[in-house]
């Protein structure tokens, strides 16, 4: 018959997206069924047999690799008029729509990519064929499709259209545009056999974009000191022909060139540990012998970043804690659930994401404890209490090409202290004080020195919140929800939640060196104390000041009793400590302990005002 040539051609505008299209013609098919063993590979497959010529172009993208399409040559003539048809490939227009082979009408954008003619859009390229062009009872002739596409592009589209298909499930992980001729040739063979179709003479091929496949280049020696085998280059070079490389010794180098079908191999150094895991694999990993390291080990250095981090993460899973990860992307209306519904949250720009994969990821995330309040949230009725934390980084925009990463650690729990159980069917539900001792119990582990102080913060309950001091250094604060706040949550429970700057808090580890005492093998004095204090001064306070008093002899503090009574007087309360002397060198008396009383008490005196509680 007549050949192709005058009556198609191809123009492509973009090769980057569209870096290989190719086309022939067969005329005079017959549809029917396919043979019955190719209809029963394709249903194997997971596909439906559909007539012999749609079935030739799926049978052939299982057998190769390359998805293909075909259209009813005459609709397309038709639709040119009588002239030579033009196939052009192009980004759609804003607003365009295509009614794909589904029958849904989509509304496309500039972001996708199109097979078109001169009057429009035919097909989603590498995605899903267009319903007006598609192959019919009425099909005579066929116009045969192969290409190649940008992945990136491919699997954007079908992330926007939700259109997954066996076609893009290939193009979205990469296909090589050499294969686009051998699945073309392959198709039109299988076509031609099962529809009896003439194959017109020649094929269009438009390739305005030829990859560069990797030249690898590697040596004896590489091969002894990855895998630890000797192996002469002859006999790398015949293994890797049995993967269809392309080998070319040149002295002591072998010139490794790689096929079409394996786009994972790199170049570089890259390269060559891939082809080298190739070898192994083919030489048999069971026959690589068992060798000590020949090189010498490197200086090892440590990570004080890291493994601070690591530590904080440890302590607090010791404590019962359970670690989430959650997405770094967020969207701004999530986070605006920590403060009170109505009230004006605070402004703060985000770094945005160009392409989000759903609205409620278009940003990434200011703040990690909203991130755990959702996890929270979520598991809440699942559990008689939830304990989480989650250590990772917040975005700051900073004006420039790279945001600020600092690194955050959140806390939150809710629910009953403890299990119910028989014996205690009801148990008490866990306060600001739990919390309060999972922080003092985490920098007690780090050797870190704190003082809380009484804080206001729109997200957490007036009087039930704090900060976390070290010197002048706020490390972070954390309290009991604001009810307000809690009505945003689906939580029946109080919440109590912390948000610690990290980076802070590890950048003291190093600066506190804390000191390790040998346990002393003198027996310790142990004695309580009450002291009558204003009801404004917080016990934190006073116990700062009896470890000033009580000098290198006190080895203990512990508050065991608060209390208050009209017998104290208005405004007054009675905080009773149990506290241990002792010495590392020797049994302390009766009077070493009167004298540490004794400073202990005039240093409140002096600083507070406190009277001894008789």
């Amino acid at each position: 018959g007549d050949p192709i040539e005058g009556r198609v051609s191809i123009q492509i505008t973009n090769p980057e997206l569209n870096p290989r299209f190719t086309l022939a013609l067969i005329r005079g098919v017959r549809l029917g069924d396919s043979p019955y063993w190719v209809q029963r590979r394709l249903r194997l497959a997971g596909m439906r047999p559909i007539n012999n010529v749609v079935d030739a172009t799926n049978y052939t993208m299982l057998e190769i690799g390359e998805p293909l399409h075909a259209f009813d040559y005459d609709v397309l003539v038709n639709r040119a008029g009588g002239k030579p048809v033009v196939i052009l490939t192009r980004t759609a227009r804003p607003g365009e729509k295509l009614t794909t082979l589904d029958g849904v009408e989509r509304t496309l954008t500039e972001t996708n990519v199109l097979v078109c003619d001169a009057n429009g859009p035919l097909s989603l390229a590498g995605v899903m064929g267009g319903q007006e062009s598609e192959v019919s009872d009425h099909t005579v002739n066929v116009l045969l499709e192969a290409a190649a596409w940008n992945f990136i592009n491919i699997r954007r589209t079908v992330m926007q259209h939700g259109l997954p298909s066996e076609a893009s499930y290939r193009f979205s992980r990469g296909v090589h545009p050499a294969l686009a001729i051998d699945g073309l040739r392959r198709c039109l063979y299988w076509m031609a056999r099962w529809s009896g179709g003439k194959v017109a003479p020649g094929i269009v091929d438009a390739y305005p974009l030829p990859p560069v496949d990797p030249c690898v280049e590697i040596t004896a020696q590489d091969v002894a000191r990855s895998l630890g085998i000797s192996l002469s280059l002859d006999e790398v070079k015949a293994l890797l022909e049995r993967l269809e490389f392309r080998c070319e010794r040149r002295g002591e180098t072998l010139h490794v060139q790689t096929p079409p079908i394996r786009m994972d191999i790199g170049e570089g150094v890259v390269g060559v540990a891939d082809l080298m895991e190739e070898i192994a694999r083919l030489y048999g990993f069971e026959r690589i012998p068992e060798t000590r390291l020949a090189d010498s080990l490197p200086p090892q250095r440590g990570n004080p970043s890291l493994e601070g981090e690591e530590h904080v993460r440890d302590v607090l899973v010791s404590l019962g804690y359970q670690e989430v990860i959650t997405h770094r992307m967020t969207a701004p209306e999530i986070e605006a659930r920590l403060f009170p519904a109505g009230a004006p949250a605070p402004q703060m720009e985000y770094v945005r994401l160009v392409n989000p994969i759903s609205p409620e990821k278009r940003v990434l995330r200011r703040s990690l404890l909203a991130s755990v309040l959702n996890v929270l949230e979520r598991n809440a009725r699942m559990a008689e209490s939830l304990t989480l934390f989650e250590v990772g980084a917040v975005f700051e925009p900073s004006g420039e090409a790279l945001p600020r990463e600092p690194r955050r650690l959140a806390i939150a729990m809710t629910g009953q202290r403890e299990e119910s159980s028989w014996d205690s069917p009801e148990s008490r539900l866990m306060d600001f004080y739990d919390l309060k001792g999972a922080i003092e119990a985490l920098m007690e582990a780090l050797h870190i020195r704190v003082a809380f102080v009484p804080e206001e913060h729109p997200t957490f309950h007036p009087g039930k919140c704090a900060a976390a001091l070290c010197g002048e250094k706020k490390l972070g604060v954390f309290g009991e929800l604001h009810p307000l706040v809690r009505e945003n949550y689906e939580v029946d429970t109080p919440i109590l939640a912390a948000e610690i700057d990290l980076e802070t808090l590890l950048s003291l580890l190093p600066l506190m060196g804390h000191e390790v005492r040998p346990v002393s093998e003198f027996p310790p004095v142990l004695e309580d104390v009450a002291v009558v204090v204003d009801e404004a001064i917080p016990a934190a306070r006073v116990e700062e000041l009896i470890w000033q008093g009580g000098g290198k002899l006190l080895a203990g503090v512990r508050l065991f009793d608060v209390f208050r009574g009209e017998q104290l007087g208005a405004g007054k309360k009675s905080l009773a400590y149990s506290l241990t002397y002792q010495a590392p060198d020797r049994t302390l008396t009766d009077r070493d302990a009167a004298q540490i009383r004794t400073r202990i008490v005039r240093r409140l005196e002096q600083e507070l005002g406190a009277k001894l509680r008789g």
